[in-house]
């Protein structure tokens, strides 16, 4: 909780500092690179730096963090700290960190805002700094512990044991660990990051959903060559597309995130779109091995079925559960033979997800992944169909954790 001092100069400053936070943020990762840069070749994603992404997401947190405080007080946004807290276990942060970032955060502010930045003012957003860096050291030591490792230490070797071709786009990995040690649990949705030494020596990290069911001993990631849109072309992805082998070494950190299946028998709805499957896929292998009794309705929408990765894991898992059943979109259903005999309505249909045909289950807990735009598109659809905002879960993978904080 912020002091009520801090509270009225934070409120009271807040509009300031929003509309600014972009110059402030953009300065300080110019700063934290010119003063570190092993950062930016060893941690930090070089492609979201570049596509300015990185930056706006720092801005949206800060200001979401702020807002929360003077807005809600007493109350901590658990549900966006959690989900940064995992992505920086899983990247490896450690608690000496985030006094690094808050002197020249600091030091951002003050040059952006200039006399505005008051000893009152600043001590007022050091408060929040520490309040929300204080938070996550908190949620981090935890999730290192758990995992049974020391802060910042969750690298360990991994070895391709299979590679599987999936589409044209998609490549399957599946992987063992090399040191002989055993394979730490998981719960079905999340994710582990790989490292990867490029060619120009900078070892970057990508974060890739595990697709088993919890208990297996081999773990596969499956993964989507990032190639144009809006920003670069995937450094780790292409890297790992076009170089990694059966009996190659991946150092893998263990694994994290939040977005889970609870224990319950609740009736579920499983939306994903694009690879945002990947998730979905270890979910369905983990009701199907659990007897899941109640309703599990699988949407997913895709360009076309030839880019429907996993579709046949997702066809096979549906019909082995109790109440399984799937629907899905594709915008160019002409790209690749939709129909087959007995498909139903896994045939797909065309254009993009409009869940208004299909029967939503009465209590239903949504679990979405996909784009944020998807994302968006199917909780706004879920919410006029009576779904409890608090039943709607999201997996934002890229830098936009703070977004899906309700």
């Amino acid at each position: 909780m912020l002091s009520q001092k801090s509270a009225d100069t934070v409120r009271a400053t807040l509009p300031a500092v929003g509309a600014a936070i972009g110059s402030i943020t953009d300065l300080f990762y110019r700063r934290l690179f010119e003063a570190h840069p092993e950062l930016l070749r060893h941690m930090f994603n070089r492609g979201n730096q570049a596509a300015g992404v990185q930056r706006q997401a720092l801005a949206g947190a800060m200001a979401a963090f702020a807002t929360a405080l003077v807005e809600h007080p007493g109350v901590r946004p658990d549900a966006m700290l959690s989900r940064i807290a995992h992505k920086h276990a899983s990247l490896g942060v450690s608690p000496a960190q985030y006094p690094l970032v808050h002197r020249h955060l600091s030091a951002a502010i003050a040059e952006v805002l200039g006399g505005a930045v008051t000893e009152e003012v600043a001590a007022a957003w050091d408060e929040v700094y520490w309040l929300m860096a204080n938070s996550l050291i908190e949620i981090e030591r935890r999730l290192y512990a758990e995992q049974g490792v020391l802060a910042g230490g969750t690298w360990r070797p991994w070895e391709v044991a299979e590679r599987v071709r999936e589409t044209a786009d998609v490549v399957t990995f599946r992987l063992r660990p090399a040191d002989g040690r055993p394979a730490p649990a998981f719960a079905a949705g999340q994710y582990v990051s790989v490292q990867v030494e490029l060619a120009d020596g900078a070892r970057q990290i990508r974060q890739y959903s595990l697709t088993n069911p919890p208990g297996a001993t081999v773990r596969s990631i499956t993964v989507k060559h990032v190639r144009g849109g809006s920003g670069p072309d995937g450094e780790v992805s292409g890297h790992l597309h076009e170089h990694l082998r059966e009996g190659d070494v991946l150092s893998v950190s263990a694994p994290y995130g939040d977005l889970v299946l609870g224990s319950g028998d609740a009736p579920l709805l499983l939306a994903s779109a694009g690879i945002g499957c990947t998730p979905i896929v270890a979910m369905l292998e983990d009701l199907v091995d659990r007897g899941h009794q109640a309703p599990v309705v699988a949407v997913h929408a895709d360009r076309s079925p030839a880019d429907h990765a996993l579709r046949a894991d997702q066809e096979r898992l549906i019909t082995k559960l109790a109440q399984g059943s799937a629907h899905l979109w594709y915008e160019r259903p002409e790209d690749g033979a939709t129909a087959r005999p007995g498909d139903g309505e896994t045939a797909g249909r065309t254009g993009r997800m409009d869940l208004s045909g299909v029967e939503i289950p009465e209590g239903v807990h949504a679990y979405l992944c996909g784009p944020l735009e998807f994302m968006r598109s199917v909780r706004a659809q879920l919410l006029e169909r009576g779904v409890r905002p608090s039943d709607i879960h999201y997996e934002v993978f890229g830098p936009d954790l703070w977004l899906a904080q309700d």
